[in-house]
């Protein structure tokens, strides 16, 4: 193990791994944003239109990420959309995210009792505000592991992102491999790094996940 190797290009390394915390994390929102919009579209939109979002969600679902990509970053220009690369690959996280998403916030949805959403109803509650203190909440409490389970996914997918030569991570070890041809050092950080973002993601989820349940139950 060549220590000195590490330090050399520690910077980097560093720098590269809080592009891959902020291309993860603003993907991640995004594409989480874009999601509940989509459920909530499915849930309350007209069957022509929940028919086109399924249509999208089928699409994306069932092309690899790194099409997608290759797609947005090298054939949008051919519609008049010209992206630098990380404006793309953030784009391409929040498009590639978005289905995955819809369909954790749709099952989430379908857990609460539609006996709550009924009895909301019967007392003139408004459906703006029955999203927003029920089906939200409790649907959350339902969705809460898949989000959790899928944006620890999404950690590892932007290491494709090196390919549209985003200085991410991986971009960064792969410029260090190649240079030094210390294979072993580099991944063993790439490994590390990954490893320590994960759990720290599923750290903050459990957590998280244990504040709102006793949010709800205090508030019941």
């Amino acid at each position: 193990m060549e220590w000195s190797v590490l330090q050399q290009y520690g910077p980097s390394l560093l720098k590269g791994f809080g592009i891959t915390i902020i291309c993860w994390a603003l993907g991640t929102v995004f594409a989480m944003a874009l999601g509940l919009v989509i459920a909530l579209i499915q849930r309350y939109a007209p069957r022509w239109v929940t028919w086109i979002i399924q249509a999208y969600i089928e699409v994306i679902r069932g092309t690899p990420f790194l099409v997608q990509l290759f797609v947005l970053y090298y054939g949008g220009p051919l519609v008049g959309l010209r992206l630098d690369a990380l404006p793309a690959g953030l784009l391409g996280l929040t498009i590639y995210g978005s289905p995955y998403f819809a369909e954790i916030f749709r099952s989430g949805f379908r857990a609460v009792p539609n006996g709550q959403i009924e009895a909301a109803r019967a007392i003139g509650m408004a459906e703006a505000d029955i999203v927003r203190r029920i089906l939200l909440p409790l649907g959350l409490v339902s969705a809460l592991p898949a989000l959790v389970n899928f944006s620890i996914i999404l950690t590892k997918e932007t290491v494709i992102l090196s390919i549209i030569t985003v200085p991410e991570l991986l971009y960064q070890v792969q410029r260090m491999s190649a240079e030094t041809f210390r294979y072993v050092e580099a991944n063993l950080v790439l490994a590390l790094f990954f490893w320590g973002l994960v759990e720290t993601i599923s750290r903050v989820g459990l957590r998280l996940e244990a504040r709102i349940t006793k949010h709800l139950i205090e508030r019941t």
